[in-house]
């Protein structure tokens, strides 16, 4: 579910991005086994283990930065080492750390690039990698028939699951390509290596096909539609 504060977020045209952040080499790694991050989205997370504690007490007074990794299939065995991930991230900036009393925290992270794992460290009780950022190519912007056949087939995927949904604000016509291309990856209810897979593309438009692709099968699969309610 998109709260007020995500969507006034994820609606924000490019022009309104921060500024370039500088990312390092080498950054904490949150894995999870069904979150995958996209950039020049927002991600809200509620921090409550020990090691995740530490993590983002080191990452505020550090880099800043925090890399979002999906949890590769038979990971419960070993949740609480270091079971395997997915070597493709997106790097975010921590935006604001809310600690509560009790130690836990509510975090916000910005996404701002994908990198690669080059290395992998297990010092600290939370696992660090070195990185190699991965930026994607300046894509022109989207055909306008390729925007609107997206978002057509999104209204369709709604329709077919008697969902309905608020466009305005949220995907008006100012917001930019890539924002409303990863904001639907975000909140789409699909399966997480589903969304691992739009992450991995190499470019908007190949993202944007995959996505209307992915549209159209959840359409024709009869999936529900509970993460845009």
């Amino acid at each position: 579910m998109l709260t007020d504060r995500e969507r006034e977020q994820a609606g924000r045209d490019a022009s309104e991005q921060p500024a370039s952040f500088p990312i390092p080499d080498r950054v904490p790694v949150f894995p999870l086994p069904n979150v995958v991050f996209f950039p020049h989205t927002y991600l809200p997370l509620h921090i409550f283990e020990p090691r995740y504690r530490r993590m983002v007490a080191d990452a505020a007074t550090g880099g800043q930065c925090i890399a979002m990794a999906l949890l590769k299939e038979g990971w419960e065995p070993d949740y609480y080492g270091n079971p395997p991930i997915y070597p493709l991230v997106c790097v975010g900036r921590l935006v604001s750390v809310q600690t509560l009393p009790d130690g836990r925290s509510n975090i916000l992270l910005h996404g701002l690039e994908r990198a690669d794992i080059q290395a992998e460290h297990f010092e600290k009780p939370y696992r660090e990698a070195t990185i190699a950022v991965k930026p994607l190519p300046s894509d022109a912007p989207l055909a306008a028939e390729v925007r609107r056949s997206v978002l057509a087939s999104l209204e369709e995927y709604m329709r077919s699951n008697n969902q309905s949904a608020t466009w305005d604000g949220l995907f008006r016509d100012t917001v930019s390509d890539d924002v409303l291309i990863n904001t639907m990856a975000t909140h789409l209810d699909c399966t997480p290596v589903e969304k691992q897979f739009l992450l991995e593309a190499d470019g908007l438009h190949q993202r944007a096909r995959r996505l209307g692709d992915l549209l159209q099968f959840m359409r024709h699969d009869g999936r529900g539609a509970k993460g845009w309610e």
